[in-house]
């Protein structure tokens, strides 16, 4: 879905999805990883330690899965995003290895108003690679704003409502003057 203007809070529903675009996992994704973390384990960075590990040659960190998900799936769909709030349920499970194009699927979960202004989003996504295979799950949860706040929709809901009973008034027959 390509969508000119993110989305509010209200114009979510649940069951809505969305897939986003791919990349491919490159070894200076990894390494630079390594650098800004500090993570420089072995099986992620040495090809020759990571061969005789458990996957047979080097592997993406699972949180450069994580932040790659996050990134991809900031544009589909895009919404008025808040702030981050949690991760719960987060499953790794296979290996992210050098030159995999992965995606992101995402489904709305839930949705809880929060406050006048942001509501609460709920939503399952996935990492997938090019085999299909889900290699991470889980649900983030973030607040998304209201393109209006709740006090605002409701007072424009009240002028609807008032500006129609004024033109059923007005609609209404009139006795003649002076008669």
């Amino acid at each position: 879905m390509n969508q000119s203007m993110p989305l509010g809070f209200e114009e979510l529903q649940l069951g809505d999805s969305w897939v986003s675009a791919s990349r491919i996992v490159t070894e200076d994704d990894i390494q630079q990883f390594a650098d800004l973390t500090g993570d420089r384990d072995p099986l992620h960075t040495d090809p020759v330690f990571a061969a005789d590990g458990p996957f047979g040659k080097p592997i993406a960190h699972g949180l450069l899965g994580i932040s790659f998900l996050a990134g991809l799936s900031s544009v589909a769909p895009r919404v008025l995003t808040s702030a981050f709030v949690s991760i719960r349920s987060w499953a790794f499970t296979k290996p992210v290895y050098i030159g995999d194009r992965v995606h992101v699927s995402t489904e709305v979960l839930d949705l809880k108003p929060h406050g006048r202004r942001h509501g609460e989003v709920h939503w399952h996504r996935k990492l997938i690679n090019q085999d299909g295979q889900i290699v991470q799950e889980g649900i983030f949860v973030t607040l998304v704003s209201r393109k209006a706040p709740l006090s605002l929709q409701r007072s424009r809901i009240g002028e609807m409502n008032r500006s129609a009973e004024t033109q059923q008034v007005d609609q209404s027959p009139r006795e003649p003057v002076g008669t």
